[in-house]
């Protein structure tokens, strides 16, 4: 009951800017997903929000990354529209299972460098924790801006790991936020792939 009640009071003192952030950040997903230019506003706006809100709560790198995903929703709309003028739209690609293993090895090797500095020198909580998701959130950020494929078994991943983290900064509207983005990231693999493989007219690229 006391579980219950503190979950309860974590979701009715929150700002109701996170609610509104947690709205854009799910519009931002479906419109990902459906591959619509307009999901790059919608990033902007809830990442300028988030980034105030984990500044506040002393989840630094979350703060930077927030600020990052603002630059990255300039340059996704960006590249997407530039795509949609030279064709249809962009084109979803897929990168190779070595390629993949490089950023996997130098994105862990980022995250503890960066986990240590944080633990050291600065005020950060779940530092190590709070950088993993950070590094490997640039990372695949960049990837969507691309359509490569394989961006959303990253974010199955990130969004999982970001669930404890926000679960004890008692971030209850966007804990739920991301329960809900790692089925999204399921659901945004398994389009991506089927249009892939329509327009594509091949399997995924091998080793």
């Amino acid at each position: 009951m006391e579980f219950l009640n503190e979950t309860f009071s974590g979701f009715t003192a929150m700002s109701h800017w996170e609610y509104i952030a947690v709205a854009l950040s799910v519009a931002y997903l479906l419109l990902a997903i459906k591959e619509s230019l307009w999901c790059w506003p919608a990033a902007f706006v809830s990442t300028f929000i988030y980034t105030v809100m984990y500044w506040n709560g002393a989840l630094l790198m979350e703060s930077l990354l927030n600020f990052y995903y603002m630059y990255m929703a300039v340059y996704g709309w960006v590249v997407w529209r530039r795509g949609m003028n030279n064709k249809d739209h962009l084109p979803i690609i897929s990168w190779s299972l070595k390629r993949h293993a490089v950023i996997l090895l130098a994105t862990s090797l980022a995250s503890v460098a960066i986990g240590f500095v944080m633990t050291n020198y600065t005020h950060a909580d779940f530092a190590y924790l709070d950088s993993f998701t950070t590094c490997f959130a640039v990372v695949t950020t960049y990837l969507v801006a691309k359509k490569v494929l394989e961006n959303w078994l990253y974010w199955i991943v990130i969004d999982a790991a970001s669930m404890y983290l926000y679960f004890e900064k008692g971030y209850y509207p966007t804990l739920v936020l991301f329960v809900f983005y790692t089925i999204m990231a399921a659901w945004g693999f398994k389009t991506w792939y089927e249009e892939y493989e329509q327009h594509q007219a091949k399997p995924l690229a091998q080793l």
